[in-house]
């Protein structure tokens, strides 16, 4: 490592490209936002930001991520070609590399799970999300893939049932994390462009909740009712319900009826 004020700069070795240029800051108020003004002003793919204190994180459908300190708040800038895979299959991508990066600190008796289309799961409460953002600004077509998750604490939000990683073990290190979710992230990108969607359908299903588990999608139009049948070949989540097969194509995901 090499400090540069209050950033420290790691690379994390990557099998198919030059490394993950990965920035620890001490506090930040977005890593996305930052991550975004990088990509505008034309930084290159590759690069992390990693903030061991976050305190005006965002999530999905407007959310705020609240971090205490501790937690795992970090957005990576990728700089996608033309044909590689669609903004819409990047959730399954990077769920699989945060799943495979957090597993092995899963104690015995605890089970991980990933949600459509973008949570990951321990012992059925929420522990991580992502959060993913595309433009054409800057240098060119751009990604950024914001992945937020619970290690020492939880936030408590009212309604809302929120799991830690300290619940099922050892707290791991905020950098160790970071770096093995940049080391499964290079894994799977290079699992799509080999295997396409497909491979990273089965990996992603063989990770989730069983079919059959029942599910709401609350959206603004309602909420429907039904069963999980999987996700389609354009990673649309798959509900079946009293009327047929549905294809949903965005919602708020919660497992159970009640």
């Amino acid at each position: 490592m090499r400090p540069i004020t209050d950033v420290t700069i790691v690379e994390v070795p990557r099998i198919h490209a030059g490394p993950w240029h990965l920035e620890i800051h001490g506090e930040l108020g977005s890593t996305s936002d930052l991550c975004l003004q990088r990509a505008r002003e034309g930084a290159a793919g590759g690069l992390a930001i990693l903030a061991l204190k976050q305190t005006q994180g965002r999530g999905s459908r407007g959310r705020g991520w609240v971090d205490p300190g501790g937690n795992l708040s970090m957005s990576v800038l990728l700089r996608p070609d033309r044909d590689t895979a669609p903004v819409g299959l990047w959730p399954f991508i990077a769920g699989l590399a945060f799943y495979d990066a957090l597993a092995p600190w899963v104690g015995p008796g605890h089970v991980l799970g990933l949600k459509w289309p973008n949570d990951l799961l321990l012992d059925g409460c929420k522990m991580a999300g992502i959060l993913i953002e595309a433009g054409d600004e800057g240098d060119g077509r751009w990604l950024s893939l914001g992945m937020g998750a619970n290690l020492c604490a939880a936030p408590v939000i009212e309604g809302r049932e929120l799991a830690c990683m300290a619940q099922a073990g050892p707290v791991p290190d905020v950098g160790q994390v970071a770096s093995a979710v940049l080391t499964m992230l290079d894994v799977w990108m290079a699992r799509y462009a080999t295997d396409g969607f497909g491979a990273i359908r089965t990996a992603w299903l063989h990770r989730a909740h069983p079919v059959g588990t029942p599910v709401r999608v609350v959206s603004a139009t309602g909420t429907i009712c039904g069963t999980f049948a999987g996700i389609g070949g354009d990673g649309l989540l798959l509900l079946r319900t009293p009327d047929g097969l549905r294809h949903i194509s965005t919602g708020e995901v919660l497992l159970g009826r009640a």
